[in-house]
C-alpha cells in the first residue's frame, strides 16, 4: 500500500510466501473444490503471517498490501483478491471483463448509488481501501471460479495502471496480435505517459 509503513515489505512478504508455498504442492488441482480450498487456506495464512510481523517489529506496524492471484488450470482459473488490484479476463468474440471487485470506500458508494462510476473514476478518496492483506489478524478473503477457454488471457494488475488507462483501452491492447511481453509494454507505457505517479505491477 503505497503511502504506508514499510508497503514494500508487506507486498514482498507476500510474494515470497506465495513462492514458497506454490513450491512446496505435490497435489493436483483436478477439481475446482481443491482449487478453491487452496486459495482460501493460503490467502489468510499470508494474511496472519504479515500482521503477526508487523506486530513484532514497530517499524512495520500498520503495514499491508492488496493482492489478486489466479490459479490457473486447463479448463478453469480460481481468483482470490483483496484490495483495489485487479483481475481481469479477455475471451475472444466475448466482452473483456474485471472479474474482481475493489475493496474501496469509493467502490461501495457506487454500489450503493450514491456515487457514479463516471464520478468515481475522478474521486479524491479514490484510493482508500476497505480491506488489505495484513493490516488485520484475520481476513475475509473473495475468491471466484472462472472458465476459460483456448486463447483467453487472464489480466492481473496494480492501480497503478487502471487508475491510468481505461477498460476499453486495456481490452483493445488485449485484443492486439502483439505479444504478451509487448502488450504489457505498452500498457506500461501508456500508463507513464498519463503520469505514472503511482507503482505499476502487470
Amino acid at each position: 500500500m503505497g503511502g504506508h509503513a514499510a508497503g514494500d515489505v508487506a507486498s514482498q512478504m507476500a510474494i515470497k510466501m506465495v513462492e514458497e508455498t506454490w513450491n512446496s504442492v505435490t497435489e493436483t488441482f483436478g477439481k475446482e473444490e481443491a482449487a478453491v480450498d487452496w486459495m482460501n487456506t493460503l490467502v489468510p495464512m499470508i494474511n496472519k503471517h504479515l500482521f503477526d510481523y508487523s506486530e513484532s517489529h514497530e517499524e512495520c506496524k500498520g503495514m499491508g498490501t492488496t493482492i489478486a492471484a489466479a490459479l490457473c488450470q486447463k479448463s478453469f482459473v480460481v481468483v482470490s483478491y483483496i484490495g483495489d488490484s485487479r483481475v481481469y479476463l479477455w475471451q475472444k468474440d466475448e466482452s473483456f471483463r474485471q472479474v474482481t471487485e475493489d475493496h474501496t470506500l469509493v467502490n461501495e458508494l457506487v454500489k450503493s448509488g450514491q456515487l457514479t462510476k463516471e464520478a468515481a473514476e475522478y474521486h479524491p478518496k479514490k484510493h482508500i481501501l476497505l480491506r488489505a492483506l495484513g493490516t488485520e489478524p484475520t481476513i475475509e478473503v473473495d475468491t471466484k471460479t472462472l472458465e476459460w477457454t483456448e486463447g483467453a488471457q487472464i489480466l492481473i494488475c496494480s492501480d497503478g495502471l487502471t487508475n491510468k488507462i481505461s477498460d476499453n483501452e486495456i481490452g483493445r491492447i488485449l485484443a492486439s496480435e502483439r505479444s504478451l511481453e509487448e502488450k504489457a509494454e505498452q500498457m506500461i507505457q501508456k500508463a507513464n505517459d498519463a503520469g505514472g505517479e503511482d507503482n505499476i505491477s502487470i
